[in-house]
């Protein structure tokens, strides 16, 4: 992926890689802890991407980590990897990953889906569907890349105090203008699917197109 300057501290990220790279056997995503970084083309309706990160017209809008923060209650620590982690984010659903629950709230007028409770009604997903539909346009217009880091917490927290605008992260980002537009499209899409009976198909993991 060529950059003309980096724009994390310390962090020199792998080429962009599509949804069809990442759910193939073999994935090239590693299997170790690291950071990773999602960008689109173009930006989801609504969010503000001035001064965010563009390279060769994908627009930086979001890291993450694998895995997250080791508990401090003495809980087992997470043993996720990147691998498992990008998969979830490609082909599982919204209750798994933070980030398809997000682009589901900001995407489904113009997707035609929504925010369901499903099984014991604690748990929302984008059902059937819905996150097929949200399948094929991360398909279209998101890339993602990373970098295998050790405690990549630590990482994440440095990259998100840079001042480097990431309008879909919410925890630990300090751009409230940024925050508070994420978190009302996901608080309006629960309350809807709050008025709504639960339903059984929570939309399970998929294959790509």
């Amino acid at each position: 992926m060529a950059q003309t300057s980096d724009p994390f501290p310390r962090v020199a990220l792998s080429e962009t890689w599509s949804r069809e790279d990442l759910v193939a056997r073999p994935c090239p995503a590693p299997t170790v802890a690291g950071v990773y970084a999602w960008f689109f083309s173009p930006v989801p309706v609504g969010i503000d991407a001035s001064g965010c990160y563009i390279v060769d017209g994908w627009t930086l809008l979001y890291v993450g980590i694998s895995p997250k923060e080791p508990p401090t209650n003495g809980r087992a620590p997470s043993r996720s990897t990147l691998r498992q982690r990008l998969r979830t984010h490609f082909a599982g659903n919204a209750a798994g990953s933070t980030l398809r629950k997000t682009l589901g709230c900001l995407l489904a007028d113009e997707l035609g889906i929504a925010l369901r409770r499903v099984g014991s009604g604690d748990r929302y997903t984008l059902t059937n569907p819905g996150e097929q539909r949200l399948d094929a346009w991360m398909a279209d217009h998101c890339r993602v890349a990373w970098r295998p880091v050790a405690d990549p917490w630590r990482l994440e927290r440095e990259i998100l105090a840079s001042g480097l605008p990431l309008p879909l992260n919410i925890r630990d980002n300090p751009c409230l203008a940024h925050t508070s537009v994420v978190q009302a499209a996901r608080a309006s899409a629960m309350r809807s699917a709050d008025a709504l009976p639960v339903i059984g198909d929570s939309g399970g993991p998929r294959r790509a197109r």
